[in-house]
């Protein structure tokens, strides 16, 4: 069905109040002389045709706080001639030609023809656009990215759907179509005056404010836009700060998941560890880590990395590591204990490509012999006094958590002896770039710089810090994967 053009009106200007800062609108203001009148001598608003080619601009400045587009457009200026997008004189052209501040977008339909609203001018004298629509149809068309404002007239008809249903009876359906299709925009209900409480429900359910359509002045309605676009920047900018407050909130809520307190009570070990998020994430990472002390003195280490990275892959790192933790302390061990983690990665994962590396160490009350179990992760780092740091044997590694149903993890017997230093780290920590190439630093380059830094006296959280340190300046910057470290002492 072909769409009815709004109608083109000409009504005195009244003079109005400052107009909000604003971009400037994307096109000239058109005026309509009357006949026998120039142009010059003639104020009014013209109500914008729909139907007219409208201008390319040549120029845009986005606004941030509202999410538009703020445009200007430019003409050929001549005095004789037509424009063959609009048919109007270029002497018309040149006579618009000051741009508007503001434009608003008026839907009502009145069938008698008279005006809702009045002509507009800023404290310039430049008026104010308005464009007119009949329907939600011509207002989707209309409702472009320059428009500051809309105008809605309650007693539009609400678009008939045939249902049955409380939307079809509901006064306020329009309003809240509108503020659907338009969210990001200011909203002036205009109503009867015999009729506030339907205004107040429309503040209500979402507009800005609302007017009287019987009472309306160019000055009232001028401060009232002026009001409502401001209000809307303001409870954007409101909603924004709220959102960015929860989403850091979350973060550190996610990051305490992620980063857990050791429950090492009684142990005569001591534990350090560093993390450090990809530089594409501010505090969310795959990587994850723990340490407790059972009752009977074994001490059980455990650091993993879910492939991929953001929130989705941060929060099953966290799911993981409470399900190490709880089956820990409950008894399991080895192959048992990551096949029960498989089962939870399995059911909890979002897609079935995803799937977890982790290295589990369980460490003997007297100190000296651990159990390793490898599932797709590198080799921890060993270092003993007089003895160069090496890397503890990975023939028996495992899958991977969540490719292989059914498979075994074969925990290996390492000896540890009377004074030892355990590192355990995610694959960040080796996949950063020497230099400019693409070489990588890998394990053999890990492996020297951390026998380099244990001659130099370096220890714990110092040895830690220096490790991560070296390999971001080796990378030439912020590493593109997470990082966790975790190590392990014991002193003679």
């Amino acid at each position: 069905m072909p769409v009815p053009v709004p109608r083109q009106r000409a009504i005195p200007a009244v003079e109005c109040g400052q107009a909000p800062a604003a971009s400037p609108d994307s096109g000239p203001s058109k005026e309509q002389a009357p006949p026998g009148t120039h142009p010059a001598e003639n104020p009014t608003t013209r109500r914008e045709n729909p139907t007219e080619k409208r201008e390319k601009p040549t120029d845009t400045s986005p606004d941030t706080s509202t999410g538009t587009d703020s445009r200007t457009s430019t003409g050929t200026d001549s005095r004789t001639g037509t424009d063959a997008g609009t048919g109007r004189t270029h002497t018309d052209r040149t006579q618009s030609a000051a741009p508007t501040n503001l434009t608003v977008l008026l839907i009502e339909d009145d069938p008698a023809g008279s005006p809702i609203v009045p002509d507009l001018l800023d404290q310039a004298g430049k008026p104010i656009r308005v464009r007119t629509a009949r329907n939600l149809t011509e207002a989707g068309r209309l409702l472009t990215d320059d428009v500051h404002c809309i105008l809605l007239d309650l007693a539009l008809s609400t678009p008939a759907h045939g249902t049955g249903d409380a939307e079809d009876h509901d006064e306020l359906a329009v309003l809240r179509h509108v503020l659907e299709l338009a969210p990001r925009h200011a909203v002036l209900a205009l109503t009867s005056s015999s009729d506030a409480e339907r205004g107040a429900e429309a503040v209500a359910v979402g507009a800005q404010d609302y007017l009287f359509r019987d009472e309306l002045d160019g000055r009232l309605l001028s401060r009232a836009i002026r009001y409502a676009v401001e209000r809307k920047r303001s409870d954007s900018a409101e909603r924004r700060l709220a959102e960015g407050r929860l989403r850091a909130q979350e973060n550190r809520r996610l990051e305490r998941g992620l980063l857990p307190t050791p429950l090492l009570a009684g142990s005569p070990l001591r534990f350090a560890a560093r993390y450090r998020p990809g530089r594409s994430r501010a505090l969310l990472g795959g990587d994850f880590y723990d340490v407790v002390r059972t009752p009977d003195g074994t001490v059980h280490a455990m650091i993993g990395d879910v492939c991929g990275h953001g929130p989705d892959e941060a929060a099953l790192g966290v799911e993981l590591r409470i399900a190490w933790r709880a089956l820990t302390l409950a008894g399991l061990c080895g192959d048992e204990l990551l096949g029960t983690l498989q089962q939870v990665l399995e059911h909890e994962r979002s897609d079935d490509e995803i799937f977890a590396t982790l290295c589990a160490v369980d460490i003997s009350p007297d100190g000296r012999r651990a159990g390793l179990c490898l599932a797709g992760h590198p080799s921890p780092l060993l270092s003993r006094p007089g003895e160069p740091a090496r890397l503890l044997p990975y023939d028996n590694n495992g899958p991977a958590l969540g490719l292989l149903p059914g498979a075994r993890w074969p925990r290996m017997q390492v000896e540890l002896g009377a004074e030892w230093s355990l590192m355990l780290y995610t694959d960040g920590l080796i996949e950063g770039h020497v230099g400019e190439g693409r070489e990588r630093l890998g394990q053999d380059g890990m492996v020297e710089m951390v026998r380099r830094q244990l001659a130099e006296g370096l220890a714990g959280e110092e040895l830690l810090r220096a490790t991560v340190n070296e390999v971001r300046e080796l990378n030439g910057g912020e590493l593109a994967d997470d990082v966790a470290v975790v190590l392990l002492d014991r002193t003679a």
